[in-house]
């Protein structure tokens, strides 16, 4: 297995590896590599759905990201049965928009995850990237006050406020995000359970830190965010036809680059769930699901 790390402080580009036949001895080494470099990239692999869904199961149980899905792996796909592209009024057409917005997945479940998969099985003539941003090292580059300040506080975290900020509204259909099961309430500083590293964790999904007004919250995490998705602290990845990336939804954000949306994307996805112990957080009522009461809550469940 050879092993060359990005330019980046995240990354590590993983070659003559056969990611459909991994023992635990290979395993125990992607693992370690997993932890140290936060992204891992295997070119050319080509794995089948079957493949790649026992890969994804070595990380941990996979989360089940639509209904239909019946396997550890789903399609995220512009393209309809029909083969027409998803059009601006399609919500599949706004998640993918949405998605462009630095985040990490699921931080509006109860339980987040802990790492994303992807795999490339058809890919624009250009554009179309996925970019990953180390948080790890933007908790580093903090100086001691601002790391001070930021320990104990926690923010809000919902689909339908990170969707609403890029200017999409959804209702509650009980589908993965849209949900009515309340806004999850975590720690802005996050201690990685494995390696004990500290990192921000934030993303567009998050909102609302107790204490402070929804202007002076929004200001803090913007803020915040912007200064820590900054090179030498990104990786950009060019798909490939073929390409497995992996990442470490603990301590690593990502977001989906634009691309002409009339050209067909699919990445095939696998979603492994964090264990309860780290990635479980206390729910609140959010006021944008459709179920939501109003006398269930009081000022500080709305987040300010």
């Amino acid at each position: 297995m050879n092993v060359i790390p990005t330019d980046a402080t995240l990354g590590a580009v993983i070659t003559d590896v056969d990611l459909a036949n991994v023992k635990d001895d290979l395993w125990q080494a992607i693992h370690t590599n997993f932890l140290e470099y936060g992204v891992l990239i295997f070119p050319g692999q080509h794995l089948s759905e079957d493949s790649q869904g026992k890969f994804a199961l070595r990380f941990g149980n996979t989360e089940k990201l639509h209904p239909k899905q019946a396997g550890p792996t789903l399609q995220f796909s512009n393209q309809k049965p029909n083969g027409e592209t998803v059009k601006p009024d399609d919500q599949g057409f706004r998640l993918m928009k949405g998605n462009e917005g630095w985040h990490t997945d699921s931080t509006y479940m109860p339980l987040a995850a802990k790492a994303g998969m992807l795999a490339a099985l058809v890919v624009p003539p250009e554009n179309g990237e996925t970019e990953f941003a180390d948080m790890r090292a933007a908790w580093d580059k903090l100086d001691a006050d601002t790391q001070e300040q930021l320990q104990g506080m926690s923010a809000y975290h919902s689909l339908y406020y990170s969707q609403s900020t890029a200017g999409y509204v959804h209702t509650t259909d009980h589908v993965y995000g849209f949900h009515d099961k309340g806004a999850p309430l975590r720690p802005i500083v996050k201690k990685h359970p494995e390696t004990g590293r500290k990192s921000i964790y934030t993303g567009r999904h998050a909102y609302g830190i107790p204490g402070m007004s929804p202007l002076a919250s929004e200001t803090l995490l913007s803020d915040l965010l912007d200064n820590a998705c900054q090179p030498p602290r990104t990786y950009k990845h060019s798909w490939c036809v073929g390409d497995i990336v992996v990442w470490d939804n603990r301590c690593v954000m990502h977001r989906a680059r634009p691309y002409d949306t009339n050209q067909p994307r699919i990445l095939r996805a696998s979603r492994i769930s964090g264990e309860p112990e780290s990635e479980l957080a206390p729910t609140f009522a959010d006021h944008r699901a459709s179920d939501f009461h109003p006398s269930s809550i009081n000022e500080s469940s709305l987040g300010g």
